[in-house]
């Protein structure tokens, strides 16, 4: 009888080891390489027809670093690329802190393909140390940096309004100054690194469409645990996914990178976001 209890502990603690092994291997290995392309469509009241169907990829929070190596980040470019993008939009958190260290990954950003060019904004961990030195690079690699500014994209006589907001937690935001900026009539899309900034966003009712990332959808994500209570300040309101705050659609991506502290995902697949627009029925 005792020969047959140690037996039972003995492949007790083989099962509980093995699913220890698998679950550190899980969130450790499979799930933060397993990239899950997120299709959003979404209808803006103020979308010109010449824009329907305009596809852009949402890539945000690469955070490069060791683990997010020029390697690794060619690879999530390529799945952007094969959704054939008009417009690639990143929203912030290029790198983890290390600028003059870790900047030098996102020169393989000229591998973008969109038809009308990538536009960025910067996030919170891009201002820690040089943002100039990240800027630099990035205009070199095709990307342009908007900081608190507004790009036009044309189509015909018809135009969709991108702008893109400094930094809010390092104080860089400037709305009154992107508003002075944009065109009277047309869609407007705003992208900023922090999504709870969609409050301010709305009120002005000029945008359709606020871009945004930051959370990292909270990376791990427990059953019974709210989302917002792992993220980070200025993500508790709209910590991942899409919301309707007022007349603005907000969304918020899980981004593809690992925070520095927590090297893992749970529940919470990195995501290279699609959304493909379209106009109102009445415009189309």
């Amino acid at each position: 009888m005792q020969r047959l209890r140690r037996f039972k502990k003995s492949w007790k603690a083989v099962i509980i080891g093995f699913f220890t092994v698998f679950t550190l291997f899980y969130i450790g290995i499979i799930e933060p390489n397993w990239i899950e392309v997120r299709p959003i469509s979404l209808t803006l009241p103020h979308l010109a027809p010449e824009f329907e169907g305009y596809k852009i990829v949402q890539l945000t929070d690469i955070h490069a670093d060791k683990w997010m190596s020029p390697d690794r980040l060619s690879h999530v470019l390529q799945i952007a690329n094969q959704q054939n993008p008009d417009l690639v939009a990143m929203t912030g958190d290029y790198v983890t802190r290390a600028v003059e260290k870790y900047a030098p990954t996102l020169s393989v950003f000229e591998q973008l393909t969109p038809k009308d060019g990538t536009l960025a904004v910067l996030g919170n961990h891009d201002n820690y140390s040089n943002p100039y030195t990240l800027i630099d690079i990035m205009h070199q690699a095709g990307v342009k940096v908007l900081w608190n500014e507004v790009q036009e994209i044309q189509r015909g006589d018809v135009t969709l309004a991108i702008a893109g907001s400094g930094d809010v937690i390092s104080g860089h935001d400037r709305l009154p100054h992107i508003m002075a900026r944009m065109p009277l009539a047309g869609a407007g899309i705003l992208l900023v690194h922090e999504p709870d900034f969609a409050d301010k966003a709305a009120a002005t009712h000029r945008f359709d469409l606020q871009l945004s990332g930051h959370s990292h959808g909270g990376q791990i994500k427990l059953p019974f645990v709210a989302v917002r209570r792992i993220t980070p300040k200025l993500a508790k309101k709209y910590p991942s996914g899409l919301y309707k705050v007022d007349d603005l659609w907000q969304y918020t991506s899980r981004g593809v990178g690992l925070a520095s502290r927590v090297r893992v995902r749970l529940n919470c697949r990195p995501e290279v976001t699609v959304l493909t627009l379209h106009a109102p029925p009445q415009a189309a």
